[in-house]
């Protein structure tokens, strides 16, 4: 997708309040981990998450999605009335029905004509969100438009660690557990509008997209229980990347210098440097989140990007290439001149 009149008006993120540690978890589990041979610190050490962030206990990820829907209304200065479509991206999710949309829709006081609905992607969520969105501004049909993601690994992580304490548990169901261990919670939302309606705003210039969905079953989860084949999933995810790259490179006109920021979908310490390896990217450039956050889902791309912005290192003109892998699997690779 290529758009000549979008732009990024504000993105916002809220961090949740509870730090918990990899040496926490590892405490708790140290039994199992005993047991099975597993040496101390290894959380810690393989994933590079030094601690990850949890909300308070019973928060729904409407509620915290809202909360950054807001700060990103209030940044983007806009008269909410004129948002024309709200799309949450979170994987987490309130309940089956409603759409969680439709519960932040409502919690932020937008129009009765403004469009809300779910859109899930894996991790991919909220840049494919960006793209749906971006392509009704360029049509015209709407003005402004919002995204919103809320993400909770407090119920998944407590299930799994839950699930590993228990007698049975071998080194092969504790291997397919162990990305749980990684997972964050967190929130952020964005504006994007119409150019010549937002002169302050940043260029989404496009995105590519690759599929390969052969590999479908190599990571499957619900709200309390995911199961994770990690190094066929690393190795799938490394091979579409270089093929996406490859596109993004024709359609886009990339090359590894002409970016000047990379935000990437972090899900460890390994795929985020494997991800840069393989690409030849200069990790320098390269905005790192997972050592404090983990993996937050398709909230980690904007919480990345928000949080690059605050540093005052984002200078206007600037190139930024926002990347992603997602559970399916799918890659997205995205363009925006800042």
């Amino acid at each position: 997708m290529r758009f000549e009149n979008v732009s990024v008006v504000s993105v916002a993120h809220v961090d949740a309040p509870h730090r918990v540690s990899s040496e926490e978890i590892e405490h708790r589990l140290a039994p199992t981990m005993a047991r099975l041979g597993v040496r101390p610190d290894l959380l810690r050490e393989l994933s590079g998450i030094q601690e990850r962030r949890v909300w308070n206990e019973g928060t729904m990820p409407s509620e915290v999605a809202a909360l950054a829907g807001e700060k990103a209304i209030t940044d983007a200065g806009i008269d909410r009335s004129r948002i024309g479509i709200l799309i949450n991206t979170s994987v987490c999710r309130d309940y089956l029905e409603p759409s969680t949309a439709c519960i932040a829709h409502s919690i932020l006081g937008l129009a009765d004509t403004c469009m809300n609905f779910d859109l899930g992607n894996a991790c991919l969520g909220f840049v494919n969100g960006m793209d749906m969105a971006s392509a009704m501004i360029e049509r015209g049909e709407v003005d402004y438009a919002i995204l919103v993601n809320g993400e909770t690994s407090r119920q998944i992580t407590e299930a799994t660690i839950e699930r590993l304490l228990q007698p049975g548990v071998d080194e092969a169901t504790f291997r397919e557990n162990f990305a749980s261990l990684t997972l964050g919670s967190g929130a952020a939302a964005m504006v994007l509008g119409r150019s010549e309606l937002a002169p302050g705003g940043h260029p989404f210039m496009g995105s590519v997209n690759l599929a390969a969905t052969q590999h479908c079953r190599l990571c499957a989860g619900n709200i309390d229980h995911m199961v994770t084949r990690t190094k066929e999933l690393l190795l799938a995810g490394m091979e579409l990347a270089v093929r996406t790259w490859g596109r993004a490179s024709e359609v886009l006109g990339w090359t590894v210098d002409a970016i000047d920021h990379f935000v990437v979908h972090q899900v460890s310490k390994v795929h985020t440097e494997q991800f840069a390896g393989i690409l030849g990217i200069d990790l320098a450039k390269v905005f790192r989140i997972y050592p404090e956050f983990g993996n937050i889902g398709p909230a980690g791309v904007p919480v990345a990007l928000s949080k690059l912005a605050e540093t005052g290192r984002l200078q206007r003109g600037q190139r930024v290439a926002l990347l992603g892998i997602g559970s399916g699997i799918n890659c997205t690779m995205a363009d925006l001149r800042w």
